[in-house]
């Protein structure tokens, strides 16, 4: 029997032309989108529309609404799923769809350059997409050539084809987080040189259940982040260490009051891999399934 495949359509820059103000918005559904296809492999194409956003603007519930609907194609007999996305978020979901669906056959794509843009790359992604959903092999991207899964996922480069890299190459934990992440905050904190606590204990102020720091270097911040860190750890608020450096695994080894090092001791977990929104992710996760404890286990 030909296999079904359901395109589920987020919105983002596959599904975008350019307005006659110059920006550029999602308005094509998943149809007008199949329409751009050339030949395929033998596959029955199930349409689902289910947002058209721009995936900045995309909180946790919409990318519990995106798993959600590709787990109940799933369990209504589809061989797989295919994800139109827009790239600004796409690690995130990728990520959750992981976390929760793992071992599945679910593939995201989209597309740097929009529908009616002269190098247009939708297409093309999209038929590697249903490709890499026949073959079976987990929740990954399909993307500007590349075939990646989806832990350390990390968007590099804004202007280009090929616009994605896995941080780091890792083995991704065994784990399922099932439970889900749109009731769960988790505020990501930027540090810069010198910075002080003002917005880590503002997320705090404002009810955040997980703070992630897109620290410097290996995971490195200041003493005054440092002590913030200990507050957010004694108010029971678990800090995650990442970094604003996108590739390479990270290492708490410096002191001098705000390193790595010193913000380990005074609580945070370093997320090693994970950059700061996949590791916002997965603390959502482990925060909505109350397994908090086993964060240094799944961000080692």
């Amino acid at each position: 029997m030909t296999p079904r495949i359901t395109l589920i359509t987020t919105g983002g820059t596959i599904a975008s032309q350019q307005n006659a103000d110059g920006s550029s918005t999602p308005s094509l559904d998943g149809q007008a989108l199949l329409a751009r296809l050339g030949d395929l492999p033998p596959v029955r194409l199930r349409v689902a529309d289910l947002m058209a956003q721009d995936s900045s603007t995309l909180t946790l519930a919409d990318m519990q609404a995106i798993s959600d609907a590709a787990g109940a194609e799933l369990a209504g007999g589809a061989a797989g799923v295919m994800i139109l996305h827009g790239t600004d978020a796409m690690e995130e979901t990728a990520l959750l769809l992981s976390l929760q669906h793992p071992g599945a056959p679910v593939v995201l794509t989209g597309a740097q350059f929009t529908d009616d843009h002269p190098q247009a790359d939708g297409p093309a992604n999209m038929a590697a997409a249903i490709r890499a959903v026949l073959d079976g092999g987990g929740v990954r991207l399909a993307f500007g050539g590349r075939l990646l899964p989806a832990w350390g996922l990390v968007k590099h480069a804004t202007d280009s084809a090929d616009a994605f890299r896995l941080a780091a190459e890792a083995v991704a934990p065994d784990v399922t987080l099932r439970a889900p992440v749109d009731r769960v905050r988790v505020d990501l904190v930027a540090i810069h040189p010198g910075a002080d606590a003002t917005h880590l204990d503002a997320s705090l102020a404002a009810g955040a259940q997980g703070i992630v720091l897109a620290a410097l270097g290996s995971g490195n911040a200041s003493a005054a982040i440092r002590d913030g860190v200990a507050r957010a750890h004694a108010a029971g608020v678990p800090v995650v260490i990442s970094s604003r450096v996108p590739m390479g695994r990270l290492a708490a080894s410096y002191g001098g009051g705000g390193g790595g090092h010193d913000l380990v001791r005074a609580g945070a977990v370093l997320s090693r891999v994970l950059r700061p929104g996949q590791a916002r992710v997965l603390l959502a996760a482990l925060i909505a399934a109350g397994q908090v404890d086993r964060a240094g286990e799944l961000f080692g």
